[in-house]
Formats: C-alpha cells, structure tokens, sequence
C-alpha cells in the first residue's frame, strides 16, 4: 500500500540534504519525481542520480515565474501531477536584528511560495486525487533564544496546512504536515561535522537515541502520500524520535536535576 508507480511528484528545494532524501524516497516507491531549487549543478546531479523517472528545473519560490515554472515543467516532462512536497526553506535567521526585508525574504520562501504553489496547483491534484506535503519542523513548535524568522514561518506553514486542508478535501486533495527534529544535513554538519557527534548530543534530546536521517523523513512522506494514508488530512505528523514528548526536564523529572550530574 506504500508503493507509488505512476505517481508523479514535485520536490521543492530538493538539491541537497532532507530535501534530495525526500525526492529519493518517493523515487523508490515507484514515483517520478520532479526536483527543483535554485542550484542548478547540484539539482541536475540529483536528478541523474535518481536516473529514470527524475528531472530537475531550476526555480526560485520566492517568484511567481518560478512556480509557474515549476507547475509548466512537470506537465512538460510528466503530464500530470499527484504529489506537492513543499520542502524549501529559507533557514538563515537574525532574531530581533533581522530587517522588514529579511522578513520578507524569509516569508516569501518558507510560507508565501508554498502557499501560492498549492493554490496553484489545485487543479492539476484535483485530477488524481493528489496529496500535499508541507515539511514543517519542531522549530515551529517550541520557543527557541535568538531566532524569529524561521519557526514563525514553520508555525504559520502548519496552521495553513490545516486551513487548505478544509478548502480543497471536497476536490479530494489531502494536506498534511511532517515536522522533523533535528535531521542530519548540510545545516546539522556545519554544527557537528560528523554524524557520530549529532547523534551523541541529539541523544539528549530524541529518546530514540539519535538524530534523523533524511530517509527517515522521507519513508513518512511516502507513507503519507500513499493509500494507507487515504483517510489523513490537515494533519500534523511528527518524525522527530520523540523529541517533541518531553519537556524541558528531557523526559527525566525532577530528581535527576535536584541529586545527579547532569553536566
């Protein structure tokens, strides 16, 4: 039931990291795949990894001819169009120094170019009866010192999920939400280097033991977008390792802070 043959996706800012993991996992269940972001070098060497049923166009969400782009792409190579993964994001963030213009910037990327990307799209996912993925993030969840622009942009992105979720289920059009923790990846590399020492600081805060992988995020995206996921929508589904169950006490109670060394 989570096989996807004949399925067609698009996966937006797939040219490395979670994004590129995504596009992979749907392209081995079956689906072709639809890769875009604006590197073209690194997009067209996912997309010739993938080989058969994958291509790449270069497109910036943050302008109208770029979704259009995208949206005329896909019919161009593909003729039709199941999937929508909005997974670009824009993740740089300046807290209480960030500028209207980095708002804006920001805003344009993570919420307004999803947003008309699915509105746009409607028609062509209406004829298949297709699904909508919008990558959220925990960061969207819980308050974190310094940063504004990008968990504020992944909460608005949930709650939108939900409200379009409403407007298109009569055109049999599913909307859900996957909010990864933290996730190995070019950002999580810049901070740990190496996988070992993310998974040995992630420890702390994913019971599961470790940080995420992109599969794991994109087997979910799978899951979601398949028939075994017919009766979701508007939905919320967090593949964060039990990151988002525990409290500030990570899950140990009091005692542990007031008697052990927690250093």
């Amino acid at each position: 039931m989570n096989r996807l043959d004949g399925k067609v996706a698009i996966v937006t800012g797939a040219t490395q990291g979670l994004g590129a993991d995504i596009a992979a996992s749907l392209h081995a269940a079956g689906a072709a795949v639809l890769i875009t972001g604006r590197d073209a070098e690194r997009g067209a060497a996912v997309a010739a990894s993938l080989g058969d049923k994958a291509s790449f166009i270069a497109a910036d969400l943050a302008e109208d001819q770029g979704i259009t782009s995208c949206l005329e792409a896909v019919m161009a190579r593909f003729g039709r169009l199941d999937i929508l993964v909005n997974n670009a994001c824009l993740y740089s963030d300046t807290g209480l120094e960030a500028t209207r213009e980095d708002w804006h910037r920001s805003l344009d990327v993570n919420l307004v170019g999803p947003a008309l990307l699915m509105a746009r799209s409607a028609d062509l996912l209406a004829s298949a009866g297709g699904t909508i993925i919008n990558i959220g993030s925990v960061g969207g969840k819980f308050g974190a010192a310094g940063r504004m622009l990008y968990p504020a942009s992944k909460a608005a992105l949930m709650q939108l999920t939900k409200n379009v979720a409403v407007t298109l289920a009569p055109r049999g059009i599913r909307v859900l939400t996957i909010s990864p923790a933290w996730t190995w990846s070019p950002a999580l590399a810049d901070m740990a280097h190496t996988e070992a020492r993310a998974d040995e600081i992630g420890a702390r805060t994913h019971p599961i033991g470790r940080v995420g992988r992109g599969r794991d995020v994109g087997d979910v995206v799978v899951f979601a977008c398949s028939d075994a996921a017919r009766f979701m929508t508007g939905v919320d589904l967090p593949v964060d390792g039990g990151y988002s169950i525990l409290g500030p006490d990570q899950g140990l109670g009091p005692r542990p802070w007031f008697e052990g060394d927690l250093s």
